[in-house]
């Protein structure tokens, strides 16, 4: 169901039902991982997030580590700041 490298590859499952009675089934979110930081990136505007991934991680699909070497789970919330902790690659 997720692509290779999404940090809900190996995420548990839970089913529930909501109001309306219609069953779904959901991921348990992963607790954020707690990288040293290589630095910060100063953001220009409309500059995206999966771009720096590429640049810094070699990878655009791993956006969300640098929401988690910012202590922020949205991507959004983090696409509004102009400083950006850019964390170490995984080795």
């Amino acid at each position: 169901m997720f692509f290779d490298g999404s940090r809900y590859l190996k995420c548990a499952t839970v089913i529930c039902t909501l109001a309306d009675g219609r069953v779904v089934t959901a991921i348990k979110t992963p607790k954020p991982t707690i990288r040293p930081l290589l630095g910060y990136h100063r953001r220009d505007d409309g500059q995206r997030l999966d771009h720096l991934a590429y640049h810094y991680l070699k990878d655009a699909t791993t956006f969300w580590r640098l929401c988690d070497a910012n202590g922020t789970p949205s991507p959004d919330a983090l696409a509004a700041r102009r400083l950006v902790g850019i964390p170490l690659k995984d080795q």
